[in-house]
Order: C-alpha cells, then structure tokens, then sequence
C-alpha cells in the first residue's frame, strides 16, 4: 500500500490515496491559496506551484493553485486533473527525497489544519438540488399523501430536482440562523409570519462541475462523470413549515434557500474509483437517455451527529450511504442538461436527503421522527423532533479501504436564534 513521508493515523480520512482539494487561509494571515489536505496537515500546492514542481506538466504557467477558489483548476478537465495528481501524490510518497529531504521548503509547504482557515472551495454560479434517494421519496410520500400514493408517477421516470439559492451556499463551520417566513396551520384559517418551527438538516452529497457544455448542447450519459471534478458532503437545512404552505404550485422557496451547508474538501471522483459499486435496481427501465452501462454508485459510508446546547457531547442519529441513490450521478447530469441546459465550472448539483431502508439510516428529522409522532431520544433525557436553538449538526462521510480510509472530513452548523420579527 502506497504511503506518504507525512504521518497519517489508519482512521484518518486523508491519506496519501485520497488527497481531497480545498482552498485556505493561514490564521497568522495571508491570502487564499490551493491546497490538499495530507493526515493532520495542508500542502500548500501555490508553493509547489512557486517553486516549478508542475512545470513538466499541462499546468505550466497557469498558476491555477494562487487562486481564492478551485474554479479556475476545475475548468481545465480530467486529463489535466489526473495530471496533477499523479504529480502530488508522487512528491508526497515516502519514497520521492524532492520534498521529503527539502527542510527549507516543507516548513514554507505544509500547515496543521488547525492553523489554517478552511473557506469555501468554489464559486459556485448555480446550485440545484435533486430529490434522488426512493426511501426519501416513498417515507416523504406516505406522511403527505399516504402508502397509495406515495411516489409521484414521474419520479421513477426522471431525477427530480429543482434549482436551489447558490448565494447561500456556505462552508462547513458557518452557523445558521432560524428563518422567518410564512406558516399556515390546519386549524387557522390565515397564514402566521414567525421563526421557523419545524427546522431540519438533510444529509446529501454534492459533486462540483468542472468543464460545461454549450447551451443547447446535452451531456450525454455516457461522458457525464467526465464533468465531475469531485464530491463534498451537504447539509441543505429545510426549514418543513414554510414550505409545508409555501410549496405549492412551483416548490421550495424560503423553506430551503437560507442555508446550504456543504463540506470544504472537496474528494475527487479518482479517490473514489475502488469503491463504485452498482446502485438500486430501476424498474421501469429509464429512457435511452437515462440508461447508464455499469456501476453508476459509490459506497460512501455517511453519519450524522446531533449535539443540542446543554449536551456535553454529540450523539450519533443516522447512518445512511451513499450509494442507496436511485438515481445516480450521471444520471442527473443527463437529465439536467437534456433539454439544453450549460453546466459551468464550479456548479454545485446534490443528491437530496439520501436515505436507505432502515429507521436508522433516514437522512432527516422529518423521517427519523416520522414527521413528530415518533420524537427521536437523546443523552440527558433529552428529545428532538425538530433542530431547537443551539444545535449543532454534524455530518461526516468515508469510504473503507483495506487499511487506508477515503474520508470527506465533515460539514457542520450550529443553529442561532431567529432574528426580531420588527
């Protein structure tokens, strides 16, 4: 098993076979730069970049790592990402003395995660949400519409979605605020205005877009993962009782566009590769232009901890995978494009709630406590049905290899009291 010259603990989430981008400021000052992440470090990849390490490669001149955003790299494409890859997972390895035995450069090189300021990873231009999980969709449907109806009749026939709010995408560590909106009761003939009462997280996973295609220009299913420059983890915050009165005829609104939080390493598709596996079954069979050949799916182990104000320590309430989705990858980008829709480099496209068959694998407070009757228990007698002020969730994900770990670090939020009403 290939190993770096940097120290990485066998639970670590980023050892040398991950190497998962993000961009970073020191805490001592500075501006933002590329990096990836290392065991318990950050390699600074301007320094390489300063110091002509990728020189002999098709990065020569761009200065893609100097940048406050990964957008720039992104755009470049696969070719030019397995490049440069290859190229910092050599430096990297115990085996490579050009970084290794360079004191004077490693010291200006790497950083402790601890003393650096993660930010987010992209400017992303565009965010739209998908509702891919069948789990998600069937529990969702029996509370709302009962076991009869419980998925629409298109949902097996295309990857639903809508467009989200990319202006409040934010990254991991940003607290929320509770929002405000419009609420209307069963009982009340008037809609109320107010804080949230029904917040929730959702567990999701998100991919970056790298190069685009032209408007009125498909991506075919069979090139989309091509457009995929890597994975983070998600958390779109759902605010249930605003949209419970606001969502029909076009959807969510203010119910969802208040936050998204999302994780700020960003795993590359490559990383993943030893885990794709085949996801669920689809009956009927999609359309040709949804028709995927081979293992569309990836075994990504995710996990979500709930730590309320007066709780000493977090408590694990989910565990759900990645590859539960219905709907796969390729798949959405397809169908988000089929109708001549442009991508572009720094898109965020994420999966929807992803939950599996278990209660405890249900990516949601809306399904863990069956939309209330079933309030979820917690340390110190405590109770949830919905997220309450000072809450902190945290969600985290990972792919077990043998002996080495491809993990996405974690994406968490603490929950603020709303604003005044006046």
């Amino acid at each position: 098993m290939e190993r770096s010259f940097i120290e990485v603990a066998a639970d670590s989430h980023f050892p040398i076979q991950n190497l998962p981008y993000g961009v970073f400021r020191p805490k001592s000052g500075g501006t933002p730069r590329v990096g990836v992440a290392i065991g318990d470090c950050v390699l600074d990849l301007s320094v390489l970049e300063r110091a002509g390490f990728f020189e002999d490669t098709s990065l020569r001149g761009r200065a893609v790592f100097a940048q406050s955003s990964l957008n720039a790299f992104m755009a470049l494409g696969r070719s030019v990402w397995r490049e440069a890859r290859a190229k910092i997972q050599r430096l990297l390895s115990e085996q490579e003395p050009a970084l290794r035995d360079n004191d004077t450069l490693r010291a200006e090189a790497f950083r402790l995660q601890s003393e650096v300021e993660m930010l987010l990873p992209a400017e992303i231009g565009d965010y739209t949400d998908f509702y891919a999980s069948k789990d998600h969709a069937t529990n969702v449907g029996i509370m709302f519409r009962g076991k009869e109806n419980a998925l629409m009749p298109n949902w097996v026939n295309l990857p639903v979605g809508y467009h989200g709010r990319a202006s409040s995408v934010v990254v991991s560590g940003t607290d929320v605020r509770r929002p405000l909106g419009q609420m209307k009761r069963p009982d009340e003939a008037r809609p109320i205005f107010g804080p949230c009462r029904q917040l929730d997280f959702e567990l999701e996973i998100g991919w970056l877009i790298g190069p685009g295609n032209e408007p009125g220009e498909p991506i075919p299913i069979d090139r989309a993962e091509e457009h995929i420059f890597g994975l983070v983890l998600v958390n779109d915050w759902s605010a249930r009782d605003i949209q419970a009165w606001e969502y029909q005829p076009l959807g969510p609104f203010l119910a969802k566009n208040f936050a998204t939080s999302i994780s700020p390493w960003v795993v590359p598709l490559e990383a993943l590769e030893p885990f794709r596996v085949q996801g669920p079954h689809q009956d009927p069979e999609p359309l040709p232009y949804l028709r995927q050949t081979g293992a569309g799916a990836f075994d990504i182990q995710l996990a979500v901890e709930l730590q309320g104000a007066e709780m000493a320590e977090p408590q694990q309430i989910c565990t759900s995978n990645f590859r539960y989705l219905y709907w796969s990858m390729a798949q959405q980008i397809a169908h988000h494009t089929v109708g001549g829709c442009n991508l572009r480099p720094g898109d965020l496209l994420a999966s929807g709630t992803i939950s599996g068959a278990e209660k405890t694998s249900r990516g949601c407070l809306l399904e863990l406590t069956w939309r209330g009757a079933e309030p979820l228990q917690l340390g110190d007698g405590q109770q949830r049905v919905w997220l309450e002020d000072g809450d902190r969730v945290t969600m985290s994900g990972w792919c077990q290899g043998d002996g080495y770990r491809i993990g996405f670090g974690s994406v968490t939020g603490r929950v603020l009291p709303a604003r005044s009403e006046n």
